[in-house]
């Protein structure tokens, strides 16, 4: 008889301690907006609204399900002009260093989206714990949620692969802006941009910019002169701002460049005569 049992191990320590301090739902925007410290770590799950998180120089924008730690000695705040509910799990010891190492969680990756299946669990774990239990709810929910965040970086990978995706089939739309994907996908904009420009190195607009100017100079080369058609064909409203655009991009005017490619067909002409 095949046997469909699952058994795996797992490596421990007697000297490593996982101690949960607190597990609390802020829903006092008085509170929420008022600078704080972080006494050890928090692990931070938003169920409700959306905004920018502030801890210390960084600006975290966050939406429902967004997953968020802190570290000792941080001053932190929410800047948001939407109620804002978050439920927040205080914790500290040799375990708690070592699931932070382990997951790659540092000041500068601190916030992770698409958390927000967690929500139901969360909030279940702190309403039905009591007095006695709350220490161990409030532990199992950080194992538990640390456990979830194996695939948080391809997870990113894949996002950011989708939103330049979308901006090289759509670029011609002049419409096309990261609040349209955000929609799109159902992604906060703030974090898609904070996102695509941490791991392309340039910001969203950036980066559509280019793919334009690219299929622009594409379009030259082919043989089409007008620079309004260009413009339009490429995404631009405006012909104007494309050429400075353009010009920024390439080193010259659009004019200059089509210029520069009539010259080069007649020499090539008179070459090939």
């Amino acid at each position: 008889m095949r046997s469909y049992d699952i058994c795996k191990f797992t490596s421990s320590s007697f000297i490593e301690t996982l101690t949960t301090k607190c597990f609390v739902m802020e829903t006092n925007m008085d509170v929420i907006r008022k600078p704080s410290k972080f006494n050890d770590h928090y692990m931070i799950l938003i169920s409700k609204g959306e905004g920018d998180f502030c801890v210390d120089e960084q600006k975290l924008p966050f939406t429902v399900g967004t997953l968020i730690f802190g570290f000792s000695g941080e001053k932190y705040w929410v800047e948001s002009d939407k109620e804002v509910v978050y439920m927040y799990i205080r914790f500290s010891g040799n375990r708690a260093e070592e699931l932070i190492r382990r997951f790659n969680v540092k000041k500068e990756g601190r916030i992770f989206n698409g958390y927000d299946g967690l929500i139901p669990l969360w909030n279940e774990s702190l309403c039905r714990a009591s007095d006695q239990t709350i220490d161990l709810a409030a532990e199992s929910i950080v194992l538990y949620t640390f456990a979830r965040l194996h695939n948080t970086e391809e997870q990113v990978d894949g996002l950011v692969n989708s939103i330049a995706e979308i901006a090289e089939k759509k670029f011609a739309d002049p419409t096309l802006s990261v609040n349209a994907i955000a929609e799109q996908l159902s992604y906060n904009a703030k974090y898609l941009s904070h996102v695509f420009k941490k791991k392309m190195g340039i910001s969203f607009s950036e980066y559509l910019r280019s793919v334009r100017i690219k299929f622009a100079v594409s379009l030259f080369d082919h043989g089409i002169d007008s620079v309004k058609n260009v413009a339009f064909l490429s995404g631009f409203y405006d012909p104007l701002y494309f050429s400075t655009v353009f010009k920024k991009a390439v080193g010259i005017s659009p004019k200059e460049y089509r210029k520069n490619l009539s010259e080069k067909r007649k020499e090539n002409e008179k070459t090939e005569s």
